[in-house]
């Protein structure tokens, strides 16, 4: 087997298997992910979804199978799988008491990312937020939230980005700042997992996973 180094970036689901308590979610799940593609999940509330994406992001473990990066199972290489994927979860992590920037920057340096301040306010900038940026999280809406977490996409050089409700709270301007992102992203050979409830049309190689969930 190739160092991990050596190997192309792909994500592979092998087998995976969830359960919720008793309940069944998914079994024999598997697919390939490859630079430029984006992978959307659909299914209704309690399929799997955010289970799926906590354990492609190595947040959770499956009950059976693996998820393997570069050709290696992410449990195995933990520290290089995290420094190339970015997941951004229904919980953004983003301190009331600090600034859009001042999370940005906390954010950045606790994932081990090195970065310049004009880096911070570009991304911030990049994602709607010209003019808040030293404005303390506590005043800004749920839409601006969403912003400074997706800044940290932004400001990352993360390869694939998992992104559980990546849309929520957005308004329309930045629905589609987000999707001209992820379109760039694509372009750029980046890869994405997503799961959304808006129909939300994402030009690219964009592959679709259903899942009807089990009883």
């Amino acid at each position: 087997m190739p160092k991990c180094a050596d190997a192309p970036p792909e994500l592979a689901a092998l087998d995976l298997e969830c359960f919720r308590g008793d309940r069944l979610l998914f079994s024999g799940l598997n697919f390939r992910l490859r630079p430029g593609q984006l992978m959307q999940i659909e299914g209704a509330n309690g399929s799997g979804k955010t289970s799926l994406l906590r354990i492609l992001s190595g947040l959770s473990r499956p009950s059976e199978g693996e998820v393997h990066w570069r050709g290696r199972d992410i449990l195995s290489q933990r520290s290089v799988y995290f420094s190339e994927m970015a997941y951004l979860g229904h919980s953004l992590g983003i301190k009331p008491e600090l600034s859009a920037v001042e999370n940005l920057r906390v954010a950045l340096a606790l994932a081990g990312v090195s970065f310049e301040s004009a880096d911070l306010y570009r991304a911030l900038g990049a994602a709607g937020l010209d003019g808040s940026e030293d404005i303390p999280a506590r005043s800004l809406s749920a839409g601006q939230k969403q912003r400074i977490a997706f800044a940290r996409l932004l400001a990352c050089s993360a390869i694939l980005w998992v992104l559980d409700e990546p849309f929520t709270a957005l308004d329309v301007t930045g629905i589609a700042r987000l999707r001209g992102s992820l379109e760039n992203h694509l372009d750029q050979g980046g890869m994405a997992v997503l799961t959304s409830h808006q129909a939300v049309h994402v030009r690219g190689d964009v592959v679709k996973l259903a899942l009807t969930g089990m009883i």
